[in-house]
This record gives structure tokens, C-alpha cells and sequence, in this order.
């Protein structure tokens, strides 16, 4: 089952994704909530009152509507670094011996396709092909052959980077590098996990349609199981967090000479199995300023 957050007519709510067109909840089950959030914490009744109706007739084409991102304000947005053994060796970083754990701020997130800010604050615009882990359930000390009982399902991520900003040295310059506003495209639906192995996916990043990334799941580090239980030994996971695992080698700042993106070029990350999300650069616009 692929769940997506939609808006048609001004109006944003929660469907299904069946063969390139919507079902919309809010039509079809109408008890359901129509913000995915408040879905998800209905829990394993919501999913199976959705499931019951994959098979009804679509409302919409995909071009009559636009794909949110599937979660529009994620409890928690929880990232991974260094978690490929190509993306370390690249980064000439030692092989983690633990997770190394950092947050976005809710208000990065970014639809699937919608445009990603540069600011004249910075010159090293970033791009991170990631696998992304939905919550589906709250949850603390969960062990790791458990985990995969509290996922709601997967999606693609782009955990995009102001470089400079990142490395300025402070354990906190990593939120600050990483939390700029639209810099969390994901999408485009979450696919629930009977429909995925998330460890053995491949993964790849173009930029203006060169490929940058390529490498499969089976290269993490630690595995999506292993992060969950490794995060909610100290804290309770919701319904709606999101875990960006990590990505793969390939990354600009790797390149020689570093290879960072600008206004103009198109990011596009594809995750088989789960579909692909496309973000253009653009200059940050004047009305994202306001006090």
C-alpha cells in the first residue's frame, strides 16, 4: 500500500497511490483522519480500513492533484551520518562503532517535487540520496527484531546540506547545516513495509541528470532495525517521526573538485520500489523573510 498526502482544490488530505492515480480517503473511508499523522496513530484499524479499499475506483490522476510531502510536520525528523561503508571511506572518517545521530527541524520538510531554497548565506548547497523510515507506532526500548513491527512504511528522502554551516565545528552546526527550510524533500508516498525489503534496495542520485549516487541498502552500517533500536533506548518514537538512514558515497562535497549544487540544477533521488522524488534549485525568495 503507497499512503500520500495530496492537495486538489485547495483542499490537502490523505489517499492512496494505485497505478499513477488517487484514491481519496476522505471519500472512501470517510471515518479515516485526513491528516496522516492523526492516521498513523489510529494505528493497525486505520491501515486495514485503508487497505479494504485499494481496490475502489481512483478520484483522481496524478496530474490533477500535487504530492505533499506524505508527512507535512513530522513529530521528530531523526538523521544518520556516515552510515554507508563507501560514504565514510570517502569522507577518509572510521567506520562508526555506534550510530551517529543528528536532527532536521520539522520546517525543512519539502514536498516531493517541490522547489529546494540556495541561499547567498552559503556557496556548499548539498545533495543525500537517503532511505526514509516512518513510525507508525509510539514505541521506547524497542529491540531490534521487534523493529519492524513500529515501521509504517518507507520512503525516499533528500537530506540536503549547507556544508559550510555543518562544519563549523560545534556538535549543533550539524542542525544548523541541515534544518534550512524545503532542505527535507521526501516522498512521494510512504509503502508500507509488506511491500518493501528495505535492505536490499538500490539507490540513486542525479543531478541535471548525471549520476552522482548508486549504491544498494545492503551497504548501511546499521540497518533500519538497529537504528530504531538504538534511538528509542533514550527516547519514545511517534507515530510520524522520520528516520533519514544515511547516504551513500557520491556526495558533492566528495567529488574532486567538490561538485555542489546551484540555482538552476534538478536533484532527483529514485529508491527502486519506492519511486523517486525531483527538487530544483532555486534562489530563496524574498518572502521567506518575514518577522
Amino acid at each position: 500500500m503507497k499512503l500520500v498526502t495530496f492537495t486538489e482544490n485547495k483542499k490537502t488530505r490523505i489517499g492512496l497511490l494505485e497505478n499513477q492515480a488517487i484514491i481519496d480517503l476522505s471519500s472512501a473511508a470517510p471515518e479515516l483522519p485526513t491528516e496522516m499523522t492523526s492516521f498513523l496513530q489510529q494505528g493497525d484499524i486505520a491501515m486495514t480500513i485503508a487497505r479494504q479499499t485499494q481496490s475502489s475506483e481512483p478520484h483522481f490522476q496524478l496530474d490533477e492533484v500535487i504530492l505533499e510531502a506524505p508527512i507535512l510536520r513530522p513529530p521528530k525528523i531523526l538523521a544518520i551520518g556516515l552510515n554507508y561503508r563507501a560514504h565514510a571511506e570517502e569522507s577518509n572518517m572510521d567506520i562508526p562503532k555506534v550510530p551517529l545521530v543528528f536532527t532536521k527541524q520539522s520546517t525543512s520538510i519539502n514536498g516531493p517535487y517541490g522547489d529546494v531554497h540556495w541561499s547567498p548565506d552559503s556557496k556548499a548547497l548539498d545533495y543525500e540520496g537517503e532511505l526514509g523510515v516512518i513510525i507508525g507506532k509510539s514505541c521506547r526500548r524497542v529491540p531490534a527484531d521487534k523493529a519492524a513491527s513500529v515501521i509504517a512504511g518507507f520512503c525516499v528522502m533528500n537530506d540536503v546540506s549547507v556544508r559550510d554551516w555543518q562544519m563549523r565545528g560545534a556538535p549543533a552546526s550539524f542542525t544548523m547545516g541541515k534544518s534550512w527550510d524545503t532542505h527535507c524533500p521526501m516522498g512521494p508516498s510512504i509503502v508500507t513495509p509488506d511491500e518493501v525489503d528495505p535492505h536490499n534496495l538500490q539507490l540513486k542520485t542525479f543531478i541535471n541528470g548525471e549520476l552522482r549516487q548508486d549504491t544498494n541498502t545492503d551497504d548501511l552500517i546499521f540497518d533500519c532495525y538497529q537504528l530504531i533500536e538504538f534511538v528509542s533506548t533514550v527516547f519514545t518514537l511517534e507515530p510520524g517521526d522520520v528516520i533519514a538512514t544515511g547516504t551513500p558515497s557520491g556526495v558533492g562535497a566528495a567529488q574532486k573538485p567538490p561538485a555542489f549544487v546551484k540555482v538552476g540544477d534538478v536533484m532527483r533521488v529514485e529508491i527502486e520500489e519506492l519511486g523517486f522524488i525531483e527538487n530544483k534549485v532555486i534562489e530563496e525568495p524574498a518572502e521567506m523573510t518575514h518577522w
